[in-house]
């Protein structure tokens, strides 16, 4: 089987799908990797290295006599255009927001696989690219707040006076929002967060930041550990319980994410009117429409004196693990997938049945078929 890693194209990325250490691996398993040449550039890793580990660089035209294609974002339709019937595309898809796309893969009768739909069972932990991407954005977002904001985080006492260390807010204790936790705490910032699930208490409280309770949790809904969706209801008490809070925090990071649908909205402009001038909010959500009204996507600006980081893609500003990461997952699937002499899955096991969007020229994927139905 002939794999073929595309350079991305979506703006403001620089990861790649495979690092030249896993493309060794793949070509111990004697499948043959191709790559278009500058596709790991942007990642730190030359042409060289990966004509070294045992691929071959060529252009993007040559790429499409792939058998399989591997990228982190979605494809573009040119690109599907340029492949043969039948192949097989890996890669982020969010497939149920690109109906376009899902229509071109049945028209080719592509075999498409959506890393963003591995499923939350632990033997796939290896294959879950959401949360090793989501784990390095959570470090680099409390780094971004730390960088924008006038002050330290540690606590220090010099002959000068005792500097008092910095607040931190976050919302969502997630992957993101644990290592967030984990690097504020590290820093020595007094660190707070609020969650959807009250099982993340302890998870929180073992990281050393302090949990804040939200009483009457009845319309929290939770798939796969994640927050599917959340009662008006609760969002008001939520937000009635950290206004107070807010107004102390010095740097406020949002990661809430519901899946398939626009993200909740946490902290509203009377908020950020509430906060301290020089203050900071990293928007870990912009891309999904943000937590924070007054957020704007891929922009860093200042509102009411307060600073509103909208970074879209924080794991693409840490590269070159990023890159590494992921491309440890997407092989991990392909390899359970396939062999090199073709896809071997069952249809019906578990993690197969999760992943699979298209096949045949048709949509399989459940959750896909029932947002777009087509």
């Amino acid at each position: 089987m002939k794999i073929g890693v595309l350079k991305e194209t979506k703006e403001f990325e620089k990861r790649v799908a495979l690092s030249p250490d896993v493309v060794k691996l793949l070509i111990k398993k004697e499948f043959k990797v191709i790559i278009e040449s500058g596709a790991g550039e942007s990642s730190y890793f030359l042409d060289a290295d990966f004509e070294a580990a045992g691929a071959q660089v060529v252009p993007k035209k040559e790429v499409f006599s792939a058998d399989v294609f591997l990228k982190v974002n979605a494809f573009t339709l040119e690109e599907v255009a340029e492949m043969r019937k039948g192949a097989a595309c890996i890669s982020f898809l969010y497939a149920y927001q690109l109906p376009d796309l899902v229509k071109a893969f049945k028209e080719k009768q592509i075999q498409s696989f959506s890393m963003d739909a591995v499923p939350r069972i632990s033997r796939a932990q290896k294959m879950d690219a959401l949360s090793s991407q989501a784990n390095l954005a959570g470090y680099k977002a409390v780094l971004l707040g730390a960088n924008h904001l006038g002050k330290i985080f540690p606590l220090m006492m010099t002959a000068s006076g005792t500097i008092t260390p910095a607040k931190v807010l976050i919302f969502g204790a997630g992957v993101a929002g644990l290592q967030a936790i984990a690097t504020a705490k590290r820093l020595g910032a007094i660190v707070e967060c609020t969650d959807v699930r009250p099982e993340t208490k302890e998870q929180v409280e073992s990281l050393g930041g302090r949990f804040l309770t939200v009483e009457g949790v009845e319309g929290v809904k939770v798939e796969g550990g994640y927050a599917k969706e959340v009662s008006a209801e609760y969002l008001e008490k939520q937000q009635q319980l950290i206004r107070e809070k807010i107004k102390d925090a010095d740097l406020v990071i949002t990661t809430a994410l519901v899946m398939g649908k626009k993200s909740p909205i946490l902290v509203t402009e009377d908020m950020v009117k509430s906060m301290k001038t020089g203050s900071v909010i990293v928007d870990m959500a912009v891309e999904s429409g943000g937590n924070c009204e007054l957020s704007e996507k891929n922009q860093t600006v200042v509102k009411h004196g307060v600073t509103l980081v909208g970074e879209s893609n924080l794991p693409s500003l840490l590269p070159v693990n990023a890159s590494q990461l992921y491309a440890t997952n997407i092989s991990t699937l392909l390899l359970h997938l396939a062999n090199s002499s073709g896809f071997t899955y069952d249809q019906e096991e578990e993690i197969a049945k999760g992943v699979l969007i298209t096949k045949d020229g048709e949509l399989v994927h459940p959750f896909t078929k029932s947002i777009l139905n087509l």
